[in-house]
């Protein structure tokens, strides 16, 4: 995954360590300052202590680049992969000091990352062979955003939209203040250029209908039982099978293929991101 990170995301993610190493060092190390020697050195090791996919290593890499570019960061296990609880993901050589103090950062990025891609693995494999898209959504940890959704695409889960400025979606309260469905999406088709599709989110039957009359692109099914998503989806095929049909709204795992069931292309899951436990990683020091 991180080898296809763009040069520009890279400022981004520098941007974004380099935040979180100020929040937490601020004008430096105290404790460790006071214990350990300037010429101390270490081997440290990350440790997993259950099993998930990995991600963000890349990203904990150069937290410690970022604290102190002598570290030496030898990277065990693949990103996107499978790690067993017991097993090294990587291993870390040099200044005691700068492993301490980047120890933490690191650590909250790896084990944030982790998480949300083991989630969404586990909603991948709870819909495989449905051909159904596991999405994630808007609801990340702010300032966080690229790394939550990179963290999906790790899982093998899809990004929805990055922001506001990359997707028409026409929700509930732009519905109300446009005055209805048709009036929304005859403004988006009028102002957005022609490249970008318009989606349009949906909470009953009547509204599917007016959707589809209206020229959505995209119909964004909310909240709806799987019954009911069934029969929205029999009533999009039938008059505009060209539309993609998004499911979203009280997914759990318990759900989610049965949702999938219904032939709905893709399943929006704000929980991926808002919700995933964090990994029970941890950074030994060799003794």
């Amino acid at each position: 995954m991180a080898d296809t990170v763009s040069k520009s995301n890279w400022v981004i993610i520098d941007r974004i360590i380099t935040n979180a190493l100020e929040e937490d060092i601020g004008s430096g190390d105290i404790t460790t300052t006071a214990l350990i020697p300037e010429d101390h050195v270490s081997s440290a090791s990350l440790i997993a202590k259950e099993n998930f996919i990995l991600a963000g290593l890349p990203f904990a890499k150069r937290t410690f680049e970022l604290v102190d570019s002598n570290l030496k960061f030898r990277a065990l296990k693949k990103e996107g992969g499978l790690v067993k609880a017991g097993t090294v993901a990587a291993t870390i050589k040099g200044s005691t000091r700068s492993l301490l103090t980047a120890e933490r950062t690191a650590l909250n990025i790896l084990q944030r990352l982790s998480g949300i891609a083991t989630l969404t693995n586990e909603y991948v494999k709870a819909v495989k062979g449905l051909g159904t898209g596991i999405v994630d959504t808007r609801k990340t940890a702010p300032g966080l955003r690229f790394f939550d959704k990179y963290a999906v695409k790790t899982g093998k889960g899809t990004n929805h939209r990055y922001g506001l400025f990359d997707g028409v979606l026409i929700k509930d309260n732009h519905i109300a203040a446009a005055g209805g469905i048709a009036k929304a999406v005859k403004l988006a088709h009028s102002k957005a250029h022609h490249l970008l599709k318009i989606e349009v989110e949906v909470k009953d039957l009547k509204e599917v209908r007016e959707a589809v009359s209206a020229g959505a692109d995209i119909i964004m099914l909310d909240n709806m039982q799987p019954d009911m998503i069934k029969e929205a989806v029999d009533i999009i095929r039938k008059k505009a099978p060209s539309i993609t049909i998004e499911a979203s709204g009280n997914v759990s795992l318990k759900n989610v293929r049965r949702i999938a069931e219904t032939g709905v292309d893709l399943i929006s899951i704000g929980a991926l991101t808002h919700s995933a436990p964090a990994t029970d990683i941890s950074l030994k020091f060799k003794s």
